[in-house]
């Protein structure tokens, strides 16, 4: 898994399944119990009712049923489509797509990005690095899978943005987004970094090279339908494997292009 997240665990077990008490043990069946204490493999009871729908385009049967066991336990219904899926997705409506990510991935990405119904599709990768993705960051990939899909990774990307793919935007307000950052350390140096969310007020960022805590920079950016931007901050926190902060500076009345594109993406 691509983006930075914390670690988000397993639902636990009702208390009253904890407490030992007689009265709760003589409710619970064997089955359920065999199913709450069963292999972090187990399937995922379907327990919703699907309210989205996200297309699997050209994956294989291990990583979609994964995939589709992940997102249906947020109600997230998986659809599977072929490589050539380009022409479905121009007319038909989905909330989300997985695609793989090698030849082919350009022209799906295309159609998502140009289709009146679905050019704010949430979008997620199969497979490769970041540093790969970068090659389609202009169709604002919001964040990969690796393979082999593990399961728990897997589930812990889609617990962090499924309120997207869900439309409950006033309970999201920061945008995972995939693009290509240049960040102004000085006159004399630039560094390139990966975006790993976006917000009114600051992004967070990904990059093997190094910067300092506290660091003032500007950072450089263009996302979907925004033209490139320049907005002034600073590095505010740093974490291991080189992710780190930028909160930007609210005097720089440049962010405000950068919010007019979100409240847009959110509202479309």
């Amino acid at each position: 898994m691509t983006l930075l997240y914390p670690e988000m665990a397993e639902e636990p077990l009702p208390k009253r399944f904890l407490t030992g008490q007689n009265k709760f043990r003589s409710e619970v069946r064997p089955e359920i119990m065999h199913n709450a204490y069963g292999t972090a493999l187990a399937p995922i009871p379907q327990s919703k009712k699907a309210a989205a729908r996200i297309a699997f385009v050209d994956l294989k049967d291990n990583s979609k049923t994964v995939l589709a066991d992940c997102f249906r336990q947020f109600g997230i219904e998986g659809v599977e489509l072929p490589a050539n899926a380009a022409e479905r997705l121009q007319k038909e409506k989905f909330e989300a797509c997985v695609v793989k990510l090698g030849p082919g991935a350009q022209a799906v990405m295309e159609a998502i990005r140009t289709s009146a119904s679905n050019s704010r599709m949430v979008i997620y990768g199969l497979g490769g690095s970041a540093q790969e993705a970068m090659r389609y960051s202009k169709f604002g990939i919001n964040a990969i899978f690796h393979e082999p899909v593990e399961r728990s990774a897997a589930l812990k990307l889609v617990r962090a943005t499924q309120m997207l793919v869900l439309h409950e935007f006033r309970r999201y307000v920061r945008i995972p987004v995939m693009t290509e950052v240049a960040v102004h350390v000085s006159e004399s140096r630039k560094i390139t970094a990966t975006s790993i969310e976006v917000s009114s007020g600051g992004m967070s960022l990904t990059t093997p090279e190094d910067i300092g805590s506290g660091q003032s920079v500007e950072v450089s950016f263009a996302l979907l339908t925004l033209p490139r931007i320049w907005i002034r901050g600073n590095v505010t926190w740093k974490k291991p494997k080189h992710s780190f902060g930028v909160r930007f500076d609210v005097n720089d009345n440049r962010r405000r292009k950068l919010k007019e594109w979100i409240d847009a993406y959110l509202e479309s």
